[in-house]
């Protein structure tokens, strides 16, 4: 009984860790190395060094990232004893014909994720269109 009311809070923190660790990689990550690389880079010729540091870093620490949702995912999924959940198929993931199964469970961090992108995709619309400027000249 006591370990079933403690289960609760418990998954309601890892969904909160893997909704900021969603963002964090859409969001944070890719900020975080620009601004890496852009202290690196000295004067304004630029060089191979901080380019490659970002386009190395960036899917990385996504991988890194990545690896650590999965695990907070299979222990949110241990601390709920979930069952078995049936398996589902996204519609755009079917075949037009519909004629192959589904091969995989749908998870929360499925829910999360899709969340997290287009939180940063709304957030990277409203910066782009609102506050970003024109290059162009006026």
């Amino acid at each position: 009984m006591v370990r079933k009311l403690l289960s609760r809070p418990v998954a309601l923190v890892l969904i909160l860790l893997m909704a900021a660790g969603s963002v964090a990689m859409w969001v944070v990550v890719p900020v975080l190395w620009l601004w890496l690389g852009s202290k690196l880079q000295e004067g304004s010729s630029p060089s191979l060094g901080p380019y490659l540091l970002v386009i190395v870093g960036i899917p990385v620490t996504m991988v890194i990232i990545g690896k650590v949702l999965s695990r907070l995912d299979r222990l949110y999924a241990a601390v709920l004893r979930a069952p078995r959940r049936q398996r589902v198929q996204a519609s755009w993931q079917k075949s037009m014909r519909g004629e192959r199964g589904s091969t995989r469970q749908r998870t929360i961090l499925d829910s999360v994720m899709v969340v997290s992108v287009s939180v940063a995709l709304l957030a990277f619309g409203v910066w782009f269109f609102g506050f970003a400027g024109s290059s162009l000249p006026s």
